[in-house]
């Protein structure tokens, strides 16, 4: 796997000429620092203004690309219904769109047999949890996720190890997800990808930046097409082109974007 470039300016400069933008962006690890409660997560201050910037521009569409339930994205992303910018939760499986777009949306299956497990299983999980320093569960749209954060490294791979056993054993069709300190669990498989194809389609964009930190905006990174621009906030190994040290870093990529895309 070939290095991604350091030298985002030069590689910009294409894509801000396109046709119809597609900006798709993960929220956590790459628009805020990560926070030890994800709850208090937020934007930084030059990327919520690049991204107002980018969603007032002709022919340029924002998206939020998140492993984050809606309810919680809209939290963190401070979104209302006034807002210009598109939204993807639990790993494209929830989707909002502003009210003046025209798309098509698809059919969403009937979950009650899984819906039904999955209160079983978070409460399960929550209990085994229950005593381990700094472990707890999140509540997911259509799964949960174990944070591991604050929990002494000692001690996570033994917890997390005994999720594991328990979703192997009730539940063992699910998807597991790795993140930073996290695991996630689902019974649907989408991936960020599916969310990115899913938004380029509907915009009927021409070419996709799309910005993640983790080894699940990979599934994203990994899809896109040669035109497109894929960019790793951080370390790790990566399908992306571009490489920005940090959020901060990746606030004045956004608003480089934005500036090129203006003019």
């Amino acid at each position: 796997m070939t290095e991604p470039t350091t030298d985002w300016r030069t590689a910009l400069e294409q894509i801000a000429r396109t046709d119809t933008l597609l900006v798709a962006l993960d929220f956590d690890g790459t628009l805020a620092p990560l926070q030890d409660d994800p709850m208090q997560s937020r934007a930084l201050p030059e990327s919520a203004a690049a991204i107002a910037r980018l969603a007032d521009l002709p022919a340029t569409i924002v998206a939020y690309v998140s492993g984050r339930s809606l309810p919680d994205l809209r939290i963190i992303g401070e979104h209302d219904d006034a807002s210009k910018v598109w939204l993807a939760g639990s790993h494209g499986v929830e989707y909002w769109r502003p009210a003046d777009a025209v798309v098509t949306e698809l059919d969403e299956p009937d979950e009650t047999h899984e819906r039904e497990l999955l209160e079983r299983l978070n409460a399960e999980a929550k209990q085994l949890v229950n005593g381990f320093e700094g472990a707890w569960i999140e509540d997911k749209s259509v799964g949960f996720a174990l944070h591991t954060r604050l929990t002494p490294p000692d001690i996570a791979p033994g917890i997390q190890g005994v999720i594991d056993a328990l979703v192997a054993r009730e539940a063992p069709g699910w998807r597991r997800r790795p993140g930073h300190n996290l695991i996630e669990y689902s019974w649907r498989h989408e991936g960020k990808d599916a969310a990115v194809a899913r938004r380029r389609e509907q915009t009927g964009a021409s070419a996709v930046l799309f910005a993640g930190d983790d080894v699940t905006d990979e599934d994203a990174l990994g899809s896109l097409q040669e035109h497109d621009l894929g960019v790793r906030v951080g370390p790790g190994e990566t399908s992306a082109r571009v490489r920005v040290a940090d959020a901060h870093e990746f606030a004045e990529l956004l608003s480089a974007l934005a500036d090129l895309r203006a003019s």
